[in-house]
C-alpha cells in the first residue's frame, strides 16, 4: 500500500535529506496523513517544527506490511489548522501537544486541552470531561498515589461501581528532555536518553544510537547489533516478570506475587553481569557497546538465565492454574481490536487485541535484521489477555536468548562514526518491552539537532487504559492500570 503514497519512503534507522521531504499546505498534509491512516498506516508522530515567527508540522507514518516509513510535512504556517483527529483518531494527543507546545489550533478538536501543562507551569489537569445525571459520582485518584511512583491523577465518571469515563492528566515534572536535546548532540545526551524512562533504558538507548548511526550514514558492527538484541531481550524479561508478580498482588495471589518479585531481580542482575548496571546504562553508545559479553561470562550468564526462566515458568503455572486468578482477569478491562486499531495502540497491549504489531518484524533494524523473536498474539483485548502476551513474551525471549548465546557474532565491538549529515531526516523504531519506541532527528546546517522528537510507547497507549476501563467496576482499575503498567516519565517529555 505504501507504493502509491506522495509522502517520502524511507527504512527503518535510515536517514534521508531534508530537501526531500515533500512539503504542502496545512490543508493538503491533513488529508493526505487523514487518507494513508484510514488505509491502514499507523502515525508514529506528528509535531512542530519552529521555522522563523512560524511552524510547519511533520507526520511520520509507518506501513507495517510493507516494512516502509513514509514522512511529509506542511509549508510554515500560524493559527488554524483542520484537525486530523476528525479523520482519524490516533492524532488526537499528538494534535493536543502541538497545540500546547506551538499555539497552533487543530479546528473542531473534540476535546482540546493541554497535555502537560495549564497556565504556565501548572500540571495539565483544568477542566475534565463529566458526565451529569442525579446518579453520577466523580472520583479523583492522585496526583499523589500510595508508594514509590511518580505522579498522575485519574478522574473518573461513576454511575454506583460502574467507570462511565475515565480521564488521564499527566505531565506533573515537566521534565523538559526534548528541549535539552536542542543543537546536540551534548555530552549529557547520551545520559539523558538512558534516564527518558529509567525501566526502558536499553530501548531508548539504542534508538538513540541508532539515530546517530543513521544520521552518519553507518551501522555499529554487528557483535554489537547483536548484544543490544541481547540486552533489548534482558530488559524485556525483567519488566514482564515483574509485571506478573504486580498483577498477581494486586489479586491477592501471593505464590506469584512473591516469586516474580525475586526473579525480576534476577533477570536485571544478568544486565549487570553484562555492563555493571542493572538497567543498561553505559552499555549501548553511538557506534556500538562499550561492554562485550566474553565467552567465560556468556556461560554463567547462560547457566542464571535457564535458572531464571525455570523459575518463572514454575511461577506462571501456579498463576494459570488457580481458577480464582482467571476470573478476576477474564473479560475485564477489555480493549475491543478496532478500539486498539483506531487509537493506535502499540506493544503488548495491542498484541493481546490480536493485532499483529511488533518493530522487531514489521520494522527489522540491527541485528533483528538476521534473527527475530516470534511474535506473541492473544485475542482477548481483557487484563487475561495482556498477561497472557506477556508470559508468552518470557518463553519467547528466554528462548531467542538462549539462541543467540549459543551462536554470538564476532568481530568489533565499537566503531567510530562520523558527526551527523546537515539538514538530514532520520527515524529510529525499537520494540521496547511496552512497544514502540520512535526517536525523530532533523539537523541544521551544522549537524546539530534542530529538532528531536521522541515518542514512547505510553504516549499511544494509556488512552487504551481509559478505554479498558468504561463500564468496568472501578475496583478493577488496579489490575487493569497494571496490566498497561505505563510510564508517567516516558509521557512527560
Amino acid at each position: 500500500m505504501s507504493a502509491s503514497t506522495p509522502f517520502a519512503l524511507f527504512a527503518n534507522a535510515t536517514s534521508l535529506p531534508w530537501a526531500e521531504v515533500p512539503a504542502w499546505p496545512v490543508a493538503e498534509l491533513v488529508h493526505k496523513t487523514g487518507r494513508e491512516l484510514n488505509r491502514g498506516a499507523r502515525l508514529c508522530a506528528w509535531f512542530g517544527l519552529p521555522e522563523g515567527d512560524r511552524t510547519c508540522l511533520v507526520a511520520v507514518l509507518a506501513f507495517d506490511a510493507d516494512n516502509t516509513l513514509a514522512v511529509g510535512r506542511s509549508t510554515p504556517f500560524i493559527g488554524t489548522y483542520p484537525a486530523l483527529t476528525l479523520l482519524n483518531p490516533q492524532a488526537h494527543l499528538f494534535e493536543r501537544e502541538v497545540w500546547e507546545q506551538h499555539g497552533l489550533t487543530p479546528a473542531g478538536h473534540p476535546w482540546l486541552k493541554p497535555v502537560r501543562r495549564t497556565a504556565g507551569d501548572a500540571p495539565a489537569n483544568g477542566e475534565f470531561f463529566r458526565v451529569d445525571g442525579r446518579e453520577i459520582h466523580e472520583v479523583a485518584v492522585g496526583p499523589v498515589h500510595a508508594g514509590i511512583i511518580e505522579p498522575g491523577h485519574f478522574r473518573f465518571q461513576c454511575a454506583g461501581e460502574e467507570v462511565l469515563h475515565l480521564e488521564i492528566a499527566l505531565g506533573y515534572q515537566h521534565r523538559g528532555v526534548e528541549t535539552a536535546l536542542a543543537g546536540g548532540p551534548h555530552r549529557a545526551t547520551m545520559s539523558q536518553m538512558e534516564t527518558v524512562a529509567g525501566d526502558t533504558t536499553i530501548a531508548h538507548a539504542t534508538a538513540h544510537a541508532t539515530i546517530l548511526e543513521s544520521l552518519a550514514g553507518a551501522e555499529a558492527p554487528l557483535r554489537a547489533q547483536w548484544l543490544r538484541a541481547m540486552a533489548l531481550e534482558l530488559e524485556r524479561l525483567a519488566n514482564h516478570t515483574g509485571d506478573m508478580g504486580a498483577l498477581a498482588n494486586d489479586v491477592a495471589f501471593l505464590p506469584t506475587s512473591a516469586a516474580c518479585g525475586k526473579i525480576r531481580g534476577d533477570f536485571l542482575n544478568l544486565t549487570a553481569l553484562i555492563c555493571g548496571n542493572r538497567f543498561g546504562r553505559g552499555l549501548v553508545r553511538p557506534g556500538g557497546c562499550r561492554h562485550d559479553l566474553e565467552p567465560a561470562r556468556a556461560t554463567q550468564l547462560l547457566g542464571r538465565l535457564k535458572t531464571a526462566l525455570a523459575d518463572t515458568e514454575q511461577a506462571l503455572a501456579w498463576l494459570w492454574d488457580a481458577a480464582s486468578v482467571r476470573t478476576r482477569f477474564e473479560n475485564v478491562g477489555v480493549v475491543f481490536p478496532a478500539q486498539a486499531a483506531e487509537i493506535g495502540l502499540v506493544g503488548p497491549a495491542a498484541r493481546a487485541c490480536g493485532l499483529v504489531r511488533d518493530v522487531r518484524y514489521d520494522h527489522p533494524a540491527g541485528w533483528h535484521r538476521f534473527a527475530q523473536a516470534p511474535v506473541a498474539v492473544w485475542p482477548g483485548g481483557d487484563v487475561f489477555a495482556r498477561a497472557r502476551v506477556r508470559s508468552l513474551e518470557i518463553q519467547r525471549a528466554g528462548q531467542y536468548l538462549g539462541e543467540q548465546l549459543a551462536a554470538p557474532a564476532d568481530g568489533e565491538l565499537h566503531s567510530e562514526i562520523a558527526p551527523p549529515a546537515p539538514d538530514t531526516f532520520a527515524v529510529a523504531l525499537v520494540e521496547g518491552w511496552r512497544g514502540e519506541v520512535c526517536h525523530v532527528a532533523l539537523t541544521d546546517t551544522a549537524g546539530r539537532f534542530r529538532r528531536y522528537k521522541i515518542v514512547d510507547p505510553s504516549f499511544h497507549n494509556w488512552t487504551g487504559l481509559a478505554l479498558a476501563l468504561r463500564g468496568t467496576a472501578i475496583s478493577d482499575f488496579p489490575i487493569c492500570n497494571k496490566s498497561f503498567n505505563l510510564s508517567y516519565c516516558g509521557f512527560d517529555l
